[in-house]
């Protein structure tokens, strides 16, 4: 089941305005050099799937929390896609696709290496010979949870339903290369503040790199940011672009 800051409908319609476009969903954007059929796996609110879909290609975005597909649905433009509620499996067996995304570090999600092999032939077998698979995951020698704490990740926000929203991290446990978090979300109008509880897996490359060639990607590009830089060790992130 997704976390509660997806699967929620008031902390759902924050999303957007606490992930608001930027350059990752510029690099986005310009994967794809010509019109193609792009399956958005993990859309979310669907802010990514449109502007895709109104750059000319064939768009479908696929995602388990209701909530969140709501929102994608109701968006200007999103008459263009096609949305599924549910997980890769919903999908027709015989569909393909020239490029499969999983962006905004859905990767993560996906606690246990058998999780991921099963994403990974699901997506294989979806993919139009020479189609590929791009998606990114935090660099676990970052150490990005270590800034995760109530002092250091409180934001606010001015919502234009919600009015005043802070949000904050709080880390609670790390182990095998396992992150659990709970995220505190205070909205001034309700007077209420939600918990919702996440993990995500920290993964380095040579671990993803792995899972990949065991499910058939054998040819594996690595970048470490957003403006196209070659991975290296010290990045925060690692994006995978795998055929």
């Amino acid at each position: 089941m997704p976390d509660a800051i997806y699967s929620d409908r008031t902390l759902a319609a924050l999303y957007d305005s606490l992930n608001p476009a930027g350059q990752d969903t510029d690099f986005y954007c310009q994967l794809p050099q010509q019109p193609c059929r792009i399956l958005d796996l993990g859309c979310g609110t669907g802010l990514l799937t449109v502007m895709l879909a109104a750059l000319g290609h064939q768009l479908t975005g696929v995602d388990p929390a209701a909530a969140m597909l709501d929102i994608a649905r109701r968006r200007m433009g999103g008459e263009r896609v096609r949305w599924i509620d549910g997980d890769i499996h919903a999908l027709g067996t015989e569909e393909r696709f020239d490029l499969v995304l999983m962006t905004g570090h859905v990767f993560q999600v996906f606690l246990d290496d058998d999780q991921v092999l099963a994403v990974f032939s699901s997506v294989r077998r979806h993919l139009e010979d020479g189609g590929r698979l791009v998606f990114e995951s935090r660099n676990p020698l970052a150490r990005a949870w270590e800034g995760w704490t109530p002092e250091q990740s409180l934001r606010t926000i001015e919502h234009p339903e919600l009015g005043a929203v802070e949000t904050w991290h709080e880390v609670f446990d790390v182990r095998a290369g396992q992150v659990s978090f709970r995220t505190h979300t205070r909205i001034d109008v309700q007077r209420q503040t939600h918990i919702s509880q996440s993990t995500l897996a920290f993964r380095d490359q040579a671990e993803i790199e792995g899972l990949l060639r065991r499910t058939g990607f054998n040819d594996v590009s690595w970048l470490g940011g957003w403006d196209g830089r070659p991975f290296s060790s010290e990045n925060r992130e690692i994006i995978a672009i795998a055929r």
